[in-house]
């Protein structure tokens, strides 16, 4: 249960969420993405309801598992959001699906099935389909948790990359400190039962321009030590 949570995100920020195990870390992305409604409170999301912004393909979506069709190609299952649901979406959106294939370097496998790809080539498929509807917010949910620490590494740096270019307004879930500091200007931890923030810190200060820095930068790993220390208050 999350109660008491005030929350305000910057448009264009990278945010990270880190908690332990039932914080409701989940639930939170949930809640905005209008997958489920809040018993208590309000939330706007980019200044409506999240059920209209849903409603106009305003907010991506990547979960931990890719979550793929395996009888469709990557090139459709990128494709899926354009496919599904056409009358009820408020507004035209253009088919992206050959830009965001080059933009995840995933054009040579554009007819390959998700089972002849590696685990970071199904995440990037499921980025590049939260992406197809142009969203102004993408929430991710651990989506590179169960990958191998080098695979993580590089499709952070990737979607750093890809943040910079789009300047989509990004909210990150992780168990990773190390992932949490590397990719977000700000980093949110919560505490469990109930649900609250307990630590809100902004990283800008300690990054260069374009959220950059080093993972053994020194300011980097003081980052983590206050991380760790705010989480297992939190735990």
């Amino acid at each position: 249960m999350i109660e008491a949570l005030d929350l305000d995100v910057e448009v264009g920020s990278f945010v990270s969420i880190l908690g332990p195990s039932g914080c409701g870390k989940s639930t939170l992305l949930r809640v905005i993405a209008d997958l489920i409604e809040p018993l208590g409170g309000s939330i706007r999301v980019l200044g409506e309801t999240p059920r209209a912004v849903r409603s106009r393909r305003g907010v991506g979506f990547v979960f931990q598992d890719s979550t793929l069709l395996p009888w469709r190609s990557v090139r459709d299952n990128i494709r899926l959001p354009l496919d599904v649901g056409r009358r009820s979406v408020t507004r035209a959106v253009n088919d992206r699906t050959d830009a965001l294939l080059d933009l995840m370097g995933l054009p040579e496998f554009a007819l390959r099935y998700p089972h002849q790809l590696s685990g970071g080539q199904r995440q990037r498929v499921a980025i590049a389909r939260a992406l197809i509807g142009e969203p102004q917010l993408l929430l991710m949910d651990e989506p590179f948790g169960a990958l191998d620490e080098i695979t993580r590494d590089r499709l952070n740096d990737e979607l750093l990359n890809l943040w910079r270019r789009t300047s989509t307004t990004v909210l990150f879930v992780t168990h990773s400190i190390a992932e949490a500091v590397y990719l977000g200007e700000r980093i949110i931890v919560l505490a469990a039962n109930p649900g609250r923030i307990v630590f809100d810190m902004d990283l800008r200060e300690v990054k260069q321009p374009g959220n950059r820095c080093r993972r053994e930068d020194p300011a980097t790993v003081a980052a983590m030590a206050d991380m760790r220390s705010a989480l297992e208050k939190a735990s």
